[in-house]
């Protein structure tokens, strides 16, 4: 059976001092890093947020409304964030410290103005996929990590289940908002038949 990683949005701006960073951003990165290199996986995939500057999801381009206020638009419900992940900005990057060489394919998403992107699958439109889908044979098994464990990486590891046969959380390569949306999230993972696993149990299979 092959197993596939997926590094989920390890970004500047999702990391300490960037525009919508998530408090442990940083010290999840040894973590994934000692994954992509040690894991014996079969393809290592990394996603990664790529706004246009007058992005769907920002606060700044809804005159008269705030940040974390939420609207709603063709796709559904929206949360309005900070500007963040500008396409070819800083903020886009990955973080430095990630170790980029073991990384075989990068999948942009959220790159379309009028529709934002949370999973590494589908768009939140529900309907338009990202291509991730492509890499991956069907009925294999794939481990999810990254940022953010309550939005980006549970909306990845939701779509997942279509598929893989055995879909992993990597939970302490996983950073996440909140401790309550953290509990939420992995709550309704684990309804799903989604398994919660750390780095030691990925590397000593």
């Amino acid at each position: 059976m092959k197993r596939y990683l997926i590094v989920v949005d390890v970004q500047n701006d999702f990391c300490p001092g960037g525009g919508l960073a998530v408090e442990d951003g940083d010290r999840i990165i040894p973590k994934i890093n000692n994954l992509m290199n040690m894991g014996d996986f079969d393809l290592v995939i990394a996603t990664q947020d790529w706004h246009p500057h007058n992005h769907i999801s920002f606060a700044s381009n809804w005159k008269g409304l705030n940040t974390f206020d939420v609207v709603e638009v063709p796709s559904g419900k929206q949360t309005l964030w900070p500007d963040h992940c500008i396409a070819g900005t800083p903020g886009a990057d990955f973080r430095p410290s990630l170790d980029q060489f073991p990384i075989q394919f990068i999948v942009r998403k959220g790159y379309r103005v009028g529709v934002d992107s949370y999973s590494g699958f589908l768009e939140n439109n529900k309907e338009t996929l990202t291509g991730l889908h492509k890499l991956i044979d069907r009925g294999q098994e794939i481990y999810i990590c990254g940022i953010a464990t309550d939005v980006c990486v549970f909306n990845t590891a939701i779509d997942a289940i279509d598929y893989a046969s055995k879909v992993h959380v990597v939970m302490d390569a996983s950073a996440g908002v909140s401790e309550e949306g953290i509990e939420d999230s992995v709550a309704t993972m684990r309804r799903f038949g989604i398994k919660m696993v750390n780095t030691e149990d990925v590397l000593s299979r």
